[in-house]
């Protein structure tokens, strides 16, 4: 069973409790390289009991052009194994815009404006950036474009090296479709830095053919 596997880059190099959503930040590099020795040991498994053919196996490789997801790419494409990695960096896979919030303190941005957010979560553009919405279309047409073309309508493995508001906005598509989500709705868990979630094809294709472009 071909599969979509949605993995986190790793820790980045930034102090935690700043807001760094596009910056382009560096991940831990010891950390990307267990990550990507991880990630790899899994789909080799998981091809070696889905697919019969002792060749390599292809797997398409979309990443956001973050450097801290560009890192866990080639991290990926270095690893030995009987993996065949094709990379794309893709726009649509990076974090969300926090426009001038980005690299300021969380409790340093006024809670008004954050307060501002919670009342309108799809809309509202926090700092000037990318509302929701807006976000949710982009990963939903990068979510098609994977399913029909990258995966070749569910029958090859893709890897997105990409980011937790990404991820949850992924499985908020495959469970809600184009509806639009309030605060207390938007609780989607992320993996751990590093770590992924895998969505075999089989179970998100029905939803994800019911989404409107």
């Amino acid at each position: 069973m071909s599969t979509l596997w949605l993995v986190r880059h790793a820790r980045p190099l930034i102090d935690s409790g700043i807001c760094y959503g596009r910056l382009n930040v560096a991940a831990d590099a010891a950390l990307t390289a267990s990550a990507a020795q991880e990630l790899v040991e899994a789909l080799v498994a998981s091809t070696a009991k889905n697919f019969s053919s002792p060749t390599a196996c292809s797997v398409v490789l979309r990443h956001s052009p973050l450097q801290r997801c560009e890192q866990l790419a080639h991290a990926l494409v270095a690893r030995q194994s009987n993996l065949a990695f094709h990379p794309h960096a893709d726009i649509r896979l990076q974090e969300m815009d926090f426009g001038a919030w980005e690299g300021v303190a969380w409790h340093d941005i006024p809670r008004a404006h954050v307060d501002a957010w919670a009342a309108d979560l799809p809309h509202y553009a926090p700092g000037g950036g990318e509302s929701l919405a807006s976000m949710l279309q982009r990963v939903q047409a990068a979510l098609q474009h994977s399913w029909l073309v990258d995966s070749q309508q569910g029958t090859r493995d893709v890897v997105w090296a990409t980011h937790a508001g990404v991820i949850r906005c992924v499985q908020w598509l495959l469970q809600h479709g184009n509806a639009l989500p309030c605060s207390a709705a938007w609780t989607l868990p992320a993996p751990g830095f590093g770590q992924w979630l895998a969505l075999p094809w089989a179970t998100t294709t029905h939803n994800l053919l019911h989404l409107n472009p």
